[in-house]
């Protein structure tokens, strides 16, 4: 079978756990190259179309998110902490599976039942599938995360940002058509999972097996790739990542939720610029990604050890690096922003560089509350970031619903500072609480 791992041969250093530094190195890297990879595809998308053009794929991207980000349940934040090997791989890659089913149903519902044209829904269920494909491959990131070997997330994401790039320019370049040019993205990140993926596990899980026994280091993690049906193992994993699901929904609601309304207000055009300035937060999450990711399994042992000097030791160095991201985006806005937006896109997006200087002011939050998530997540505290998330979410529905319509995308950009602040404060609240308690425990 594909996803058997089926040899007899000792494999040679997949075993190994890199430090600490190199995997934020690898992770760095691997995150740059496809983030800008990214960027590139917007890029393109805005001179070979028109700001509508980008407006259309911003559109599917934040109709299809919110399902894909709810069902994926944060099941890779889950691994990758699971310090004490609570569950085995095939458990997240059958839930995975099980839950990609059910996002393609509800994107399709949400095609049906919406007022889209046929050529939108087709761009809409394309990005959807394209995402799926996205999905698989997070949680065998999340088997190479848990093992600390960044290095094979990086590589793969080194492969996937420059090809899904240059199909998405070629398929548009030769065609003008972005439902050709997504399904070609969704094409080339299943290759990438059939022949990187996937056998990279397969090792990784391989040696795994052979260790168990004589290496504590080793999680249960059994001899195969497969997904696992069991019943009861599936739903204690759902009970236990649902409220993080529920989480990631309102989390990625509060990027999007701006974006409905300016899409409804002012169009397409808009909603294009808009999209293509949050992108600049892109830079910054790259960093905050690396970091965090690399930083997650050290976090969950230093919070499980009860080792809490070192575990806040940790997350205040990355919520620090949070800031100065934060500020450098300020100071990067407001003396090239103008320039910036007319070489990345077009001189039509660089006379509204006010919009992106309060955009990177709300990335200072936004990066902040990110390092303070993982923090949230080493800890397991997860039933608790949906009362959060959800203050989070109403507090941006209420300001864009005010202020989108008499300010515009200024007024968007209002929304996003204002829930960065909430949900940097509430974030702090629950890990200090979190803190209190342990502290308690100890004395």
């Amino acid at each position: 079978m594909l996803f058997t791992a089926i040899s007899d041969s000792k494999p040679t250093g997949a075993e190994v756990r890199l430090p600490l530094r190199v995997n934020f190195t690898w992770t760095f890297v691997g995150n740059a190259v496809y983030a800008a990879c990214q960027w590139g595809m917007l890029s393109v998308l805005a001179k070979l179309g028109s700001p509508g053009t980008v407006g259309q794929f911003a559109l599917g991207l934040a109709i299809t998110a919110p399902v894909m980000m709810f069902l994926n349940l944060q099941l890779r934040g889950i691994q990758a902490t699971d310090a004490s090997g609570q569950f085995v791989f095939g458990h997240y890659l059958g839930l995975r599976m099980a839950t990609i089913l059910v996002s393609l149903v509800v994107i399709f519902g949400l095609i049906r039942f919406g007022d889209y044209e046929w050529q939108m829904g087709l761009v809409i269920l394309a990005i959807g599938g394209a995402k799926a494909v996205e999905s698989v491959n997070d949680i065998f990131y999340g088997l190479f995360q848990q093992r600390e070997r960044m290095d094979l997330v990086a590589c793969s994401m080194l492969i996937r940002g420059p090809l899904s790039l240059i199909t998405l320019a070629s398929g548009y370049y030769l065609t003008r058509s972005l439902l050709v040019s997504v399904l070609g993205v969704a094409f080339c990140w299943t290759i990438v999972l059939l022949c990187y993926d996937i056998p990279r596990a397969s090792h990784l899980v391989r040696s795994c097996g052979l260790e168990r026994g004589i290496d504590s280091r080793c999680q249960p993690l059994m001899t195969t790739i497969s997904p696992s049906w069991e019943s009861e193992s599936l739903l204690r994993l759902t009970w236990l990542a649902l409220p993080l699901g529920m989480v990631m929904l309102l989390n990625s609601l509060n990027t999007n939720i701006p974006r409905y309304f300016i899409q409804k207000e002012l169009g397409d055009a808009q909603l294009g610029i808009f999209a293509a300035m949050a992108y600049f937060l892109v830079a910054g999450n790259t960093v905050v990604a690396a970091l965090g990711q690399s930083a997650s399994p050290r976090l969950a042992k230093y919070f499980a050890a009860r080792n809490i000097n070192a575990y806040c030791r940790l997350l205040l160095r990355l919520a620090a690096i949070g800031v100065s991201l934060g500020m450098l985006g300020i100071l990067l806005a407001v003396a090239a922003g103008g320039p910036l937006l007319t070489v990345l896109y077009s001189a039509e997006f660089s006379k509204q560089v006010d919009v992106l200087v309060w955009l990177m002011i709300g990335a200072t939050f936004t990066y902040i509350a990110a390092f303070l998530g993982y923090g949230m997540t080493a800890a397991r505290r997860f039933g608790v970031q949906l009362p959060l998330f959800a203050l989070v979410a109403a507090s941006v529905t209420v300001l864009s619903y005010l202020l989108v319509p008499a300010w515009g995308l200024v007024g968007a950009a209002w929304a996003v500072v204002v829930a960065g602040i909430v949900q940097v404060v509430g974030s702090a609240g629950v890990i200090g609480h979190a803190l209190t308690r342990i502290g308690k425990e100890l004395s």
